[in-house]
């Protein structure tokens, strides 16, 4: 495909429409991959994939082979779905939870997310379905943004300890967070400092990407 070869060149945008939710989405082919972005973030692959493939690896892939569910809220296009089945091989059960109805349209026009059988996505706000879900997760990845903006209620403790309830003995929370100034650096440390150490082990990861920061929650047995 020309548009492909070119765009290791230069990014070519071949999709753009506005969003309730995300405002702007568009599918660019940038480095010979297709990747979604938002009007000031990348969304899904790209920098994005790299971002949460190194999260992955450092819960290691071994352990999530031996996972029976995986939760991810925030779906986006898809890219740690297409990491966990197509480059970790996992088996198990995918639940996606995405509020914003018009990116799963394109995630799976685009993406073709839609062909993955193990996942099951839902449309719903992260915050909602984490209320209402019965489950239990081995693996909940926390991937919730408005453009570069992150929803105040994914730092309040009482969506910590909602979400530290639904994991799974030895299961794991990999959440993605964007620092824009030291107000965010202040948010995070004290996120980590409302854990409780005896039931869960807690670790931030150092940056690969210039602005994200990964924090991994592990419950100990």
């Amino acid at each position: 495909m020309i548009q492909k070869i070119f765009s290791y060149i230069i990014p070519i945008k071949i999709f753009k429409k506005k969003s309730a939710r995300s405002k702007i989405i568009e599918v660019t082919w940038a480095n010979g991959e297709l990747v979604l972005d938002s009007e000031n973030t990348n969304y899904s692959y790209g920098s994005l994939q790299r971002i949460l493939r190194y999260g992955l690896r450092n819960i290691g892939y071994d352990k999530i082979l031996e996972m029976d569910h995986i939760l991810l809220l925030g779906v986006a296009g898809g890219s740690v779905v297409k990491t966990l089945v197509d480059e970790i091989e996992y088996k198990g059960k995918i639940t996606g939870v995405e509020i914003d109805s018009e990116m799963i349209q394109v995630a799976n026009q685009y993406f073709n997310l839609n062909k993955i059988e193990q996942l099951e996505l839902v449309i719903d706000d992260a915050f909602e379905f984490v209320l209402k879900t019965k489950d239990k997760y081995n693996l909940i990845i926390i991937d919730v943004f408005e453009d570069t903006n992150m929803p105040n209620f994914l730092f309040e403790k009482f969506f910590l300890d909602r979400i530290c309830t639904l994991l799974k003995d030895e299961g794991f929370i990999l959440f993605n967070t964007m620092i824009l100034d030291e107000a965010h650096n202040v948010r995070n440390r004290k996120y980590i400092s409302e854990i409780n150490p005896k039931m869960f082990k807690a670790k931030m990861l150092p940056r690969i990407e210039v602005h994200n920061e990964l924090i991994i929650i592990n419950k100990v047995a």
